[in-house]
């Protein structure tokens, strides 16, 4: 089933940031409230913006009435969460998702923030895996350019812009695959195996990224997802950044690295695999459309991930 995607956003729009996990102030998010505003839209402050409590931005209560908020605000267009961490699970039983069924409108984040895409996937609602206005200034010019491609629809006939890659790997798997693209941080998805915002990956695209994870820690989910059958019937799977995996001892490593260990794990299928997409906790983070159909093409030129616009897609008048 193709997801629906919001309609594309315009000058003039609001924009809410909302903190669903770590604390955050206002000057923290001074980058990405700035850049925000050169698109021409209006930025929204959640309540848990300049809020503490212990390391979250408010307790569970108040982190899931801010993002009510601004689900349930017809003047909000697009909602992006503050930055990642952790706590995000903690709300979600808190949080009604089903207005955005009948009112689209992106949700944008990435890292912990794979708990809503998840959820949204499962809704079939298209969302935005991308960089979160924390030290969205320390990030690529094409990292801030993509996003505003996204969510402004800026190409024609509503298409979404085509990714590509020129990462090339001895471990990629070159050929062509097509299926709904899901996923986001490794951890993430393996905490959430069992859950109601657990994924069905069968005829899917499977993302997968992660940061500052002890080796044999991501061999356990990387094993997880093995055994589950996560592997054997994807239709893709597109790898970006591990950032700063290590070992708990130096002197007695793992003996493999994390690109490794999926490579090992996907060598009985035949779908295509790339190693090195421009996606995840890296300085070049280019959004992905989560829930939308995808096109992956691996070569020995390197990758390239197209999206195409699902029926349902919501119109707006023309100025």
């Amino acid at each position: 089933m193709a997801a629906t995607l919001p309609a594309p956003l315009r000058p003039g729009d609001t924009i809410a940031i909302v903190p669903t996990a770590r604390a955050i102030t206002a000057q923290e998010l001074g980058d990405g409230i700035a850049l925000a505003e050169s698109w021409g839209l209006h930025v929204q402050l959640g309540a848990g913006v300049g809020r503490k409590h212990f390391q979250q931005a408010g307790t569970d209560g108040e982190r899931a009435a801010d993002l009510q908020a601004a689900i349930d605000d017809p003047a909000v267009k697009a909602i992006w969460c503050a930055r990642g961490g952790y706590g995000t699970i903690r709300i979600m039983d808190r949080v009604d998702l089903s207005p955005l069924l009948h009112t689209p409108k992106w949700l944008i984040g990435f890292s912990d923030v794979t708990v809503l895409h998840s959820a949204l996937t499962n809704l079939g609602m298209a969302s935005l895996h991308g960089q979160m206005p924390f030290a969205i200034g320390a990030k690529s010019q094409a990292c801030r350019d993509g996003l505003r491609n996204v969510l402004f629809g800026d190409l024609s006939a509503g298409t979404i812009p085509t990714l590509r890659s020129t990462a090339v790997t001895s471990m990629d798997r070159h050929g062509h695959g097509e299926g709904l693209l899901i996923g986001g941080n490794l951890s993430i998805l393996y905490s959430l195996r069992g859950t109601p915002y657990d994924l069905d990956p069968r005829g899917r695209i499977l993302f997968l990224e992660d940061l500052d994870e002890l080796r044999y820690h991501a061999d356990r989910m990387i094993q997880n997802l093995r055994h589950g059958g996560w592997f054997s019937a994807l239709t893709g799977l597109v790898v970006g950044g591990m950032s700063d995996m290590r070992d708990k001892n130096p002197e007695d490593p793992f003996g493999l690295e994390v690109e490794e260990m999926i490579a090992e794990a996907v060598a009985p299928h035949g779908y295509p695999v790339c190693f090195g997409f421009p996606a995840g906790h890296i300085t070049d983070n280019r959004p992905l459309v989560l829930g939308a159909p995808a096109k992956l093409q691996v070569s020995a030129e390197g990758a390239t991930l197209s999206f195409g616009t699902p029926a349902g897609t919501p119109a707006r008048e023309a100025y």
